[in-house]
């Protein structure tokens, strides 16, 4: 499947400078990096996000390794459909990297799919929040009070994601269907509920094995 392609992205780099950090810092938490990066090659999340943890027990600068290996692993849930699995790495992921939006809407992605729209919609509150300008959150929105009825924000989403995004079709056509039953028009046009693009093919942005540096 595209994703397990696309996973091998973030393993190169989590190994990227490897060579000189281990020689830093602590030994120990050098060497569970080490055999983290190992298992990632070999898709074995559970491994690797075991080390990847207790790296960053020893020194937190290595926790970004664990948020990418968690969301690895998460994305390899979603393609099983095992989604509560997929919610609880990706709420794993966002105790070590809380600003990161698109944690927020892959996460969001999950709950969809159990139909749990009062989280997805909070999920997308705080994508936005942290990326105003990224007009797909706003799209995905106006379908979740789409699905909600909430018509009159829907068409305050679609307005917006039209704003940053002239040219998208899917908003487009929704404003079309919006229009409609919000202004009372007997027959209007169809509306697709979905699909929803699933986030999750893509990789997430992987952590590389260079110690954030301290503020």
């Amino acid at each position: 499947m595209r994703y397990m392609k696309l996973s091998g992205l973030g393993i190169m780099v989590f190994a990227f400078g490897a060579a000189v950090l281990f020689g830093q810092g602590n030994q120990e938490a050098a060497n569970l990096t080490r055999e983290g990066i190992e298992a990632s090659k070999a898709n074995d999340w559970d491994k690797a996000i075991n080390a990847f943890k207790r790296a960053s027990q020893l020194e937190q600068r290595y926790a970004p390794n664990l948020a990418s290996a968690l969301q690895q692993r998460a994305s390899v849930y979603v393609s099983q459909q095992k989604f509560q699995e997929a919610i609880a790495d990706y709420s794993e992921a966002l105790k070590v990297k809380s600003n990161d939006p698109d944690i927020f809407e892959r996460r969001a992605y999950a709950e969809m799919q159990l139909k749990d729209y009062d989280k997805a919609l909070h999920d997308y509150n705080e994508a936005i929040k942290l990326s105003p300008e990224e007009p797909k959150y706003y799209q995905v929105r106006a379908f979740i009070h789409q699905t909600k009825n909430d018509l009159k924000a829907a068409m305050a989403d679609v307005d917006k994601t039209l704003k940053l995004d002239p040219n998208n079709q899917d908003a487009q056509q929704r404003k079309r269907f919006l229009d409609a039953k919000l202004h009372g028009t007997p027959t209007p046009e169809p509306m697709p509920s979905g699909p929803i693009p699933n986030p999750n093919v893509r990789p997430p942005a992987a952590a590389t094995a260079t110690p954030t540096a301290k503020s």
